[in-house]
């Protein structure tokens, strides 16, 4: 999307994991993990524009568990599709309309069906 990032992260209990990689460091907290991406991402593009020191991101970020298969695959099959949605997007100063796909994935993750 030209104006945000869809993004799924796993967090895998090192106790259950079947390999490690060697220097994998262990987890601290998804804010660490965002907090870590957002710095990295603003330094390269940064230093790709010319335009060191100069804010990229939003202050803050949304996050939900996704707790069954159902609700990953819908989640996936969103992201895949978002960028071509572009015209309905809530974020979008021309949107067309209101995106119903949107809207039916948050009753999804609120408990309720697709």
């Amino acid at each position: 999307m030209p104006n945000y990032v869809h993004g799924i992260v796993w967090i895998v209990d090192p106790e259950r994991a079947h390999s490690r990689a060697p220097l994998q460091r262990p987890a601290q907290s998804l804010g660490s993990f965002i907090a870590g991406y957002k710095s990295a991402v603003t330094k390269r593009a940064n230093q790709m524009r010319g335009a060191p020191g100069i804010a990229v991101w939003q202050r803050n970020y949304w996050e939900h568990v996704i707790r069954t298969a159902q609700a990953l695959t819908a989640i996936r099959q969103y992201i895949a599709d978002n960028p071509a949605r572009w015209e309905l997007d809530r974020y979008n100063p021309a949107a067309v309309r209101r995106d119903p796909l949107a809207s039916d994935l948050w009753g999804l993750l609120q408990g309720a069906t697709l």
